[in-house]
């Protein structure tokens, strides 16, 4: 049985759809009931959370679990404690963990990939059989700057000539459903990108090219960035962390180009064009109760 945490995110969420279309004997892990009734497919679920686990007879029904979290300044603290609470329910069951790319190199002081590699430290102390899913930039954090797309024609990132590999949400969920489902994956660490590592010029391109229109590109300033950051409602941590980010990727950490999408899925990742022409709307009729833009 599969235990999904983050179930109703970014990644969960298509994860157990996925899961579904697989047959996959599934439950979620949710906070709150509510979340629960809104699952796709029979998903069953159970109410923990990552600082209140489950108690040890339920942890003990699962002999795969999906582990992720929000990327929050105690993701770490959270994850190891879930991981302890599974060891002291004497269980020791095959951990699947949602990483970031650049989480292997101890050289890379991202704060959010920090996180990941303590997490992952704990892991391998406790010796229990991990894979790991290491996923670029989403394609996906493209939608919170639809709106200043569509509005104003301008792409707004602040990594300067840096290039990205940016993968789809729903590729690495793909990745996730067939490690979890299928043998041969422990001790694995896979490192999921699109098929191009795009600078923020080429990707305002492909962005003009799709939707017809003019799309520019701006380097924004690390100030101005930090600025729009926190007035999102961003906190200074998170907002920190975002920095650091696009500064990696304006050092070029980010270009790495994988081909372990398609290698676990059987077929190929999804092209930049591919995944913005499924989101045309949010991009050519933003509606105007979603979030203010971030970059």
């Amino acid at each position: 049985m599969i235990l999904v945490t983050g179930a109703t995110g970014r990644v969960g969420y298509p994860l157990l759809e996925a899961l579904a279309d697989a047959s996959a004997d599934v439950t979620a892990m949710v906070r709150v009931p509510a979340k629960g009734d809104d699952l796709p497919g029979a998903a069953k679920y159970i109410v923990g959370s990552f600082d209140d686990p489950p108690p040890a007879d339920v942890l003990q029904a699962f002999d795969q679990i999906f582990l992720l979290s929000p990327a929050i300044e105690e993701q770490a603290e959270l994850e190891i404690r879930f991981i302890d609470a599974l060891l002291a329910a004497g269980h020791r069951p095959h951990i699947v963990k949602m990483a970031v790319d650049g989480f292997q190199d101890p050289g890379v002081e991202v704060r959010f990939v920090r996180s990941h590699r303590e997490i992952a430290a704990h892991l391998a102390a406790s010796g229990l059989a991990v894979s790991y899913l290491a996923p670029s930039i989403y394609l996906d954090t493209l939608l919170a700057a639809a709106g200043r797309i569509r509005r104003a024609g301008m792409l707004y990132v602040p990594s300067g000539s840096g290039r990205a590999a940016y993968v789809a949400a729903s590729d690495v969920a793909d990745v996730a459903a067939r490690v979890l489902t299928a043998p041969g994956h422990d001790d694995r660490t896979y490192v999921l990108t699109g098929p191009e590592a795009l600078s923020g010029q080429q990707l305002a391109r492909r962005i003009s090219t799709v939707f017809g229109r003019d799309v520019g590109y701006t380097d924004l300033p690390a100030a101005q960035a930090r600025a729009e950051l926190l007035a999102s409602g961003l906190g200074q941590w998170e907002v920190d962390g975002a920095l650091e980010l696009s500064d990696w990727v304006r050092q070029g950490g980010a270009a790495t180009v994988t081909a372990d999408v398609p290698e676990v899925t059987g077929h190929p990742a999804t092209r930049v064009e591919d995944w913005l022409d499924d989101n045309r709307a949010a991009f050519l009729d933003f509606p105007p109760e979603l979030p203010p833009d971030v970059f």
